[in-house]
């Protein structure tokens, strides 16, 4: 067995929280991982650069201890995302922080991570990559990392518009390693269903935005709480790449979310960059798995909700003889 498919495997619930720009932060990676699932955070939230040395001492001090501390529980390893594009000034950097730390697992988006993974497998971490498509994760494969991310249709952010169904399949054509699937997952019977599917583990982002220690704002989580699947949007808008976000937050900022068109109009410019709708920090976003989210709770109470899920749809679909 892989040392990438171990790690799932050896978690309490086979679930990967999922990277949130601007939501993702210790506080939450500590909770999750001492809940027993893979918690991560994206580099880019730690600002300034030298902020992430500080963030990772912090997670790797509070895990230490809560092993000392309860022995026999499943504390789950963390991971950092990286996005490797030459638009990240800071990967370099980044990169040479999570190596001196020996971050069990890196998360790349964004291009083929080739030299990276070979710096990550030096000290002994894994290298999952986030795709949308199969051509991505054969580029992905061949650039070395140890297992893919399907980000499909449904998922939050900037999802891909592919069918769970369709690109599981596909990519299982040609390989056989670690698969985490990501898309409108929030419970521990959609968890259930990915592995049935043939994927490994699950990817939630979304259900982590409603929690007490996520960093999202109060507002922006009751926001989560309070809308369902037809309230998301998939747009280019706001960033040129297709996201899915948060109509009432695209609402607030004086648009249409039903009459966005697919870019501003030519010649159209903001009379100045505070004039700009931000995208994250005021367009909020979010999967079509809201619906299935009533409260905001620790991420201990939401892994341990979906681990009684998780128990309760086995059950059901195969019942003690």
């Amino acid at each position: 067995m892989s040392a990438a498919r171990k790690l799932l495997n050896d978690l309490r619930l086979p679930v990967v929280g999922a990277p949130m720009f601007l939501v993702s932060g210790p506080d939450l990676v500590i909770a999750q991982c001492k809940a027993g699932v893979l918690g991560s955070f994206p580099a880019l939230n730690a600002r300034p650069q030298e902020l992430l040395d500080a963030w990772l001492t912090q997670i790797d001090d509070a895990l230490a201890a809560y092993r000392r501390e309860h022995p026999d529980a499943i504390v789950a390893p963390y991971a950092v995302n990286l996005i490797v594009n030459p638009a990240n000034k800071r990967l370099d950097a980044d990169l040479e922080t999570c190596v001196r730390h020996k971050v069990p697992v890196i998360i790349t988006s964004l291009g083929a991570p080739t030299a990276l993974a070979k710096r990550v497998h030096e000290y002994g971490g894994v290298v999952f990559h986030d795709v949308i498509r199969v051509r991505y994760a054969e580029k992905a494969l061949e650039a070395g990392v140890d297992g893919l991310i399907l980000v499909c249709a449904g998922a939050g952010g900037h999802a891909g518009r592919l069918n769970p169904f369709a690109l599981t399949n596909e990519v299982r054509r040609f390989y056989d390693g670690p698969l985490v699937l990501a898309g409108s997952i929030t419970d521990g019977a959609d968890v259930l269903a990915a592995q049935a599917m043939g994927c490994d583990a699950a990817y939630l982002g979304t259900r982590f935005i409603a929690t007490r220690e996520s960093m999202a704002a109060e507002h922006y989580k009751q926001m989560i709480v309070d809308c369902n699947a037809e309230d998301i949007v998939y747009t280019p808008y706001f960033s040129g790449v297709h996201g899915s976000y948060l109509k009432p937050s695209i609402r607030n900022a004086g648009l249409d979310p039903d009459n966005l068109p697919v870019a501003p109009p030519e010649g159209f410019k903001y009379r100045s960059r505070d004039e700009r709708p931000k995208t994250w920090k005021e367009i909020f976003g979010a999967g079509q798995g809201v619906g299935n989210i009533d409260s905001v709770l620790a991420a201990g109470e939401v892994v341990d909700r979906m681990v009684r899920e998780y128990a309760a749809a086995r059950a059901r679909i195969c019942p003690a003889r």
